[in-house]
């Protein structure tokens, strides 16, 4: 290549010159650093920025910018197991949360994606998962196609938790937050994507009486029908969700990624420092952490790994572990 390209001086404080004090073999956080620069999306650099280097949030708005459809959805795999160019409510929610990490919650951006959503949730007030126009584009097995999809709390959980964090005002709100509120109070035999779309969302509505009142109830449920491994030394002792892949068990962090969270009243400390052990030393050796639910394509395993990286680490660092 003709010219030369010179390094750019490392920020103070960057991770330019991390090595400098850490051990040989890397840190946890160096060797994720190192796979996110080798296998991340632009998206998940940015994103890594922002939560581990101080960066602010406008590159991470603008990586986002490119998964944004004309109507105010988002699209073109932004959510790696939802493919195509169609917009789809599980895409919104997770778009939802990157710009709660980049700090632009009250950009249009989001106002756009809420009217987006309001314009195809169901008569029972909630959002579907995914809509009928995923049907043409691939899509894995656990990811139904429906002609008619009702409302689900998968998907409403998460789009509503990062907008009643950030205080956003909008007509679709209300509705969604009663729809949601019925769905979790009707929770009986469940699975962990339905628990972990319910504690998103008791952690951020405001009734913090009726959130702790509804973890206490949910966390009892998880623990009866065994949807959490309390010991990765003894998997025999909890349950997999049927559909689900061999080994996808849920940890108590999965439950609960941060201290804060209405989840982690439901694990001893002793519970929850088991967990967070195997959380560590499921790091793999190129410094990711792998995908465990199930793999029906390998670009979107490829893709999916750096956002499970990110969120490893963020839990992590949420207990004091990095």
């Amino acid at each position: 290549m003709a010219g030369t390209f010179k390094m750019p001086a490392a920020r103070p404080g960057s991770f330019g010159g991390m090595n400098q004090n850490t051990s040989e073999s890397g840190s946890v956080l160096d060797r994720a650093e190192t796979f996110l620069w080798t296998s991340g999306r632009v998206l998940e650099q940015r994103r890594f920025e922002v939560l581990f280097g101080g960066a602010d949030g406008a590159g991470l708005v603008a990586a986002l910018e490119a998964y944004r459809t004309a109507d105010g959805g988002f699209a073109y795999g932004l959510e790696p197991d939802v493919r195509g160019p169609a917009p789809q409510p599980l895409s919104v929610a997770t778009a939802l949360a990157v710009l709660a990490d980049a700090g632009q919650s009250a950009v249009p951006m989001v106002t756009r994606a809420l009217d987006w959503i309001a314009s195809v949730t169901a008569p029972d007030g909630g959002a579907p998962a995914v809509l009928p126009t995923l049907a043409p584009y691939p899509h894995p097995p656990f990811v139904p196609v429906e002609p008619d999809p009702p409302g689900t709390l998968l998907a409403t959980g998460q789009i509503l938790a990062p907008v009643l964090r950030g205080g956003i005002d909008h007509p679709w709100i209300k509705g969604a937050v009663e729809f949601t509120r019925k769905e979790v109070e009707a929770i009986g035999r469940t699975h962990p994507y339905d628990v972990h779309a319910a504690v998103l969302f008791l952690d951020a509505v405001p009734d913090r009486t009726w959130a702790h009142e509804q973890g206490e109830r949910l966390g009892a449920l998880v623990r009866e029908q065994k949807i959490v491994l309390l010991d990765p030394a003894h998997p025999e002792n909890a349950v997999i969700a049927p559909g689900y892949a061999p080994g996808e068990y849920h940890l108590p962090h999965d439950y609960a990624p941060r201290p804060d969270s209405v989840a982690r009243a439901w694990f001893s400390d002793e519970e929850m420092e088991r967990g967070l052990d195997y959380l560590a030393a499921t790091q793999d050796e190129d410094g990711g952490w792998p995908v465990t639910w199930a793999k029906w394509s390998p670009t979107t395993e490829f893709e999916a790994r750096p956002g499970v990286t990110i969120k490893a680490l963020r839990t992590l660092r949420a207990y004091g572990r990095l």
